[in-house]
């Protein structure tokens, strides 16, 4: 019998984590999720909880994680390969709590990679960010543009990126940290601090409740399908392609919010109006990246053309509202 190599996916019942752990299961992987289901459901994992090749544990990174590992380890066997999203994702959050996102974000990712360092884990994936880029960087970023993070969470994604090259340099572990655009798609939640634009803007327009724009709408952002970026995340962990590299991830096209907004409201056939607001502290006015590395590296070519993913994302907002409406009913 042919070994299958086991991952685990820290974050996995999140957003882009779940979609990621999707990709790994179906290509035959063996995969143990970590999460504590903060942010996360298990509803994004139900399909595989019953599955021989699936485990989950409930723990935080924040706090001791001994007793979690051991468990993965007696049900699925060496941990292998990680791919590291568990994080406070907000950066609004991060700005009222920064000591806060220092334990999770920081702290956090340095138990993981203690634990792969002292275990001999092949190869770590990290979940990085676009929000380490200097505002004032030229547009469009790329992965040598000035970092200089407006909030707290993109410092600590920056430091990570930093303890990932001491990691490599010092104790040889290998790693891959992908910066990510704006994901979006199925399985982000609206109620969230840490949903993105396009899934609140779908909420309010499917429910004909008014969106609000911060500054003027002419702020843009580099919009990248959520499955386009577990295949990607897939490809590096399981390959040495990216090994030690840090890599922009998204489509190189950028798109005002206003012209978000009215692609939503035309697919969603809504009369929602518009309400604009004051710049919120920390966001940046322009996001787009080049894609030279992550197509050298990686041979990345995102698939899901962003009209295409917003009418797949729009189709599970509204079936999630009719789940969510049924079991409401049954618990009345």
């Amino acid at each position: 019998m042919s070994h299958v190599p086991h991952i685990l996916v820290t974050g996995g019942a999140g957003f882009i984590g779940s979609h990621t752990v999707d990709v790994l299961m179906n290509r035959g992987y063996a995969v143990s999720v970590l999460d504590n289901l903060s942010t996360g459901y298990m509803t994004n994992l139900e399909r595989w909880e019953k599955h021989p090749r699936f485990h989950f544990v409930n723990a935080d990174i924040t706090g001791e994680l001994t007793s979690a590992f051991a468990r993965i380890v007696a049900h699925s066997g060496r941990i292998e390969r990680i791919a590291h999203f568990a994080a406070q994702t907000a950066v609004p959050v991060s700005m009222d709590d920064p000591v806060g996102d220092i334990q999770a974000n920081l702290c956090g990712t340095a138990r993981i990679l203690e634990y792969a360092r002292h275990n001999k884990v092949t190869k770590v994936f990290f979940a990085s960010s676009s929000a380490i880029y200097d505002d004032d960087a030229p547009v469009p970023v790329s992965e040598e543009s000035r970092a200089r993070p407006m909030s707290p969470y993109g410092i600590d994604k920056l430091a990570v990126e930093f303890y990932l090259d001491y990691y490599a340099k010092l104790y040889g572990l290998t790693y891959t940290a992908l910066r990510f655009m704006n994901v979006y798609g199925p399985r982000q939640d609206p109620k969230s601090w840490y949903s993105g634009v396009i899934s609140i803007f779908l909420d309010r327009a499917v429910t004909g409740q008014p969106i609000t724009i911060f500054d003027d709408g002419e702020q843009t952002r580099d919009f990248v399908y959520v499955t386009d970026v577990a295949e990607a995340v897939a490809d590096t962990l399981m390959s040495r392609s990216g090994d030690n590299a840090i890599i922009n991830i998204g489509t190189g096209v950028e798109v005002t919010i206003n012209q978000l907004t009215r692609t939503i409201l035309d697919l969603a056939g809504s009369a929602s109006t518009l309400r604009y607001e004051p710049p919120r502290p920390g966001d940046i006015r322009r996001s787009v990246t080049t894609m030279e590395k992550a197509v050298e590296l990686l041979n990345f070519h995102p698939r899901v053309a962003l009209r295409d993913g917003l009418h797949a994302t729009l189709a599970w907002v509204r079936q999630d509202k009719t789940r969510s409406a049924a079991r409401s009913g049954s618990a009345a």
